[in-house]
C-alpha cells in the first residue's frame, strides 16, 4: 500500500499520469471515493499517460455510464457506477469482453459494486485507489494492489 498526498487538481492529474506508466492490458483500476474527491482528474492523468489524445477534455461518464478512448499503446474504458445498483449492469454492458490486452478499464464509484462481483468474473489484476478529501483541494490516495510502487514517486 503506498500514500500520496495530492494538493491540486493539477497534482492530481500528474499523479495520475506517472501511475499509468505502470499499467498493462486487463488492468482494473477502482477509484473509491467521495463526490468531489478528484477521480475524474486522476482519470484525466490516466488518459494523458496512455496518449490518449485531448485527455485533459474527459469528464465523468455518470450519464452514458462509459467511455472509450484510444491511447498511442493502450486504450482506457472510463466506466462510472455513479447510477448502478448491481454488478451485473456493468457486465451487460460488455465488461467482461472489455478487459483485453490493449486496454485498461477505470471504475468510478467501484465501491458500490467491487464486492459484489463474482470471483470468477474478476479481472487479473485489480488496483484499488481511494480518494480522501482532507481539505479544500488536499486529497490523501491511498493505493493498493500495485507492483511497482515506486512509479508514482
Amino acid at each position: 500500500m503506498i500514500k500520496i498526498i495530492s494538493n491540486s487538481p493539477s497534482e492530481t492529474i500528474k499523479i495520475g499520469s506517472k501511475f499509468a506508466r505502470q499499467l498493462k492490458g486487463g488492468d482494473f483500476i477502482a477509484l473509491i471515493g467521495i463526490l468531489g474527491a478528484g477521480k475524474t482528474y486522476f482519470t484525466k492523468g490516466i488518459a494523458q499517460g496512455l496518449g490518449v489524445a485531448k485527455a485533459e477534455k474527459i469528464t465523468s461518464p455518470s450519464f452514458v455510464l462509459g467511455n472509450f478512448y484510444k491511447g498511442k499503446k493502450l486504450s482506457l474504458f472510463h466506466f462510472d457506477a455513479y447510477r448502478l445498483n448491481k454488478p451485473e449492469e456493468l457486465f451487460r454492458l460488455g465488461l467482461d469482453d472489455l478487459l483485453s490486452q490493449k486496454t485498461v478499464m477505470v471504475l468510478e464509484w467501484a465501491d458500490k459494486l467491487l464486492l459484489l462481483i463474482p470471483k470468477n468474473q474478476h479481472p487479473k489484476r485489480i488496483i484499488k485507489v481511494r480518494f480522501k478529501v482532507t481539505d479544500v483541494t488536499r486529497r490523501l490516495l491511498t493505493f493498493s494492489g500495485l507492483l511497482n510502487q515506486a512509479g508514482l514517486h
